[in-house]
């Protein structure tokens, strides 16, 4: 799932490291950056944003706006439009050229979803860059899975795909057969995730309550993420989860 932006800026000083990837980013069409230099920034703890050199940027395309924006590791952002031949974007790139972290001044970065496609190499990648220290691994298990909600049991399987994510509790996800389908309610949040693809949700209701979107399913992961296509889970911090019949624990994480 998805964490918002840039605005969730770290509270430690900024992590940077160079990227190994070639970046590309497009706006209408039209290719606004491109490098083999790219230099990758936690400017929140969850993933990394990327900066482009400014020569590998094409300077013609943006122009400069009022608006500025302190940040307290990386100085100033002063901000620029960015404009196509068929297509604008209001703010949405800015540079640091006064940051107290030199590697960052020369640097341009880009708003991710104000740009209309991003690709790493020659593939395309969505939501936000994928953090070169985080891994998914999806397995196979035969663990006794029981989700219980407000009292009312609402999956139990025992053909259950584990996904460990680094930084995230295990996610659990059971085929919709060893759901309660009828305890569901589809919902319209739909979030994206870099690793898996774009998910959609529902709400259960149990026991005449309703909890808002606490089970979601990847119906057409990306290809590295396969092995959880429609299948579903649950916020391991919001239901009771039982595995091989002893209760777990609830994660503390940002989605609590």
């Amino acid at each position: 799932m998805a964490i918002a932006t840039h605005e969730l800026e770290a509270q430690e000083p900024v992590r940077i490291e160079a990227g190994a990837k070639r970046v590309r980013t497009y706006l209408g069409g039209e290719l606004i950056a491109d490098t083999i230099r790219p230099t990758l920034v936690w400017e929140v703890p969850y993933y990394p944003a990327y900066y482009f050199p400014e020569r590998d940027v094409r300077m013609e395309l943006l122009t400069p706006t009022d608006r500025t924006e302190r940040s307290p590791s990386r100085g100033e952002a002063r901000y620029f439009t960015v404009g196509s031949g068929t297509a604008g974007a209001e703010d949405a790139a800015w540079h640091h050229p006064d940051s107290p972290v030199e590697a960052l001044r020369g640097l341009i970065r880009f708003d991710w979803a104000a740009m209309d496609a991003w690709f790493e190499e020659d593939e395309e990648v969505y939501t936000h860059p994928r953090d070169p220290y985080s891994r998914v691994d999806i397995l196979a298990s035969s663990r006794h899975v029981e989700v219980v909600v407000n009292g009312v049991q609402v999956a139990d399987s025992t053909h259950p795909r584990l996904l460990f994510e680094t930084g995230l509790p295990p996610r659990y996800y059971v085929p919709l057969v060893d759901v309660r389908m009828d305890l569901l309610r589809p919902s319209a949040k739909v979030t994206g995730c870099a690793y898996k693809g774009t998910a959609g949700y529902w709400s259960v209701e149990a026991d005449g309550e309703v909890f808002e979107d606490l089970v979601w399913t990847y119906k057409t992961p990306l290809p590295e993420s396969v092995k959880i296509a429609g299948l579903v889970s649950f916020y391991n911090e919001r239901v009771d989860l039982y595995v091989d019949g002893v209760l777990q624990e609830r994660p503390r994480t940002m989605f609590a």
